[in-house]
């Protein structure tokens, strides 16, 4: 008898699954930003709010290279990406392409979700003809930066710090790692 797998793709999301795709990024958000974040910032996201953000950036794209992926298993949504001309002061938009996002729920991790939606939003920028991705990533997130590290991605030295309130209350410190994607 053979294993069971599971039914597991990515594709392009659809404005339908925007509401999945915010509690995906809320679930997330809360596990991986506990100790970077205010309880009650975290506590307290409005998935309304989000799923109208994830409708209108899914229907009516500002970019048209920019794209949201979502990783299935069957019906349900594990995890998302992101993909669009990266806007960063240093960046060429026509030779380098961002992942704004990527996203697995904690409790579909190390299942394979992550390296599907790097591998589609790798594919999905060479084939918008970027040249070089770009992600940036807390710069405590040492899981993520060993998974990405191990797909073939550098640190490129650029380095950023957001305040979320714009009074210094509340900042996430970033580092931002690099791949080739003319190979």
């Amino acid at each position: 008898m053979s294993p069971v797998t599971a039914d597991v793709s990515v594709r392009v999301a659809w404005p339908a699954d925007a509401q999945q795709i915010a509690a995906v990024q809320i679930d997330t958000w809360q596990v991986t930003y506990r100790e970077l974040l205010p309880a009650r910032l975290l506590s307290s996201l409005p998935i309304e709010d989000f799923t109208v953000q994830w409708q209108r950036s899914i229907a009516r794209p500002v970019e048209a290279r920019q794209r949201v992926l979502v990783a299935l298993e069957r019906a349900a949504i594990r995890g998302f990406t992101t993909t669009a001309p990266s806007t960063d002061v240093d960046a060429d938009p026509g030779r380098d392409g961002e992942i704004g996002e990527l996203v697995v729920t904690p409790d579909a991790r190390r299942q394979g979700h992550g390296s599907r939606l790097l591998h589609a939003a790798v594919d999905t920028l060479r084939s918008d003809r970027f040249s070089r991705a770009l992600l940036w990533l807390p710069s405590t997130d040492d899981d993520l930066r060993r998974f990405l590290v191990g797909q073939g991605w550098a640190p490129d030295g650029a380095h950023r710090e957001l305040d979320l309130y714009g009074d210094g209350a509340v900042t996430v410190k970033q580092v931002r790692l690099h791949t080739d994607l003319s190979r």
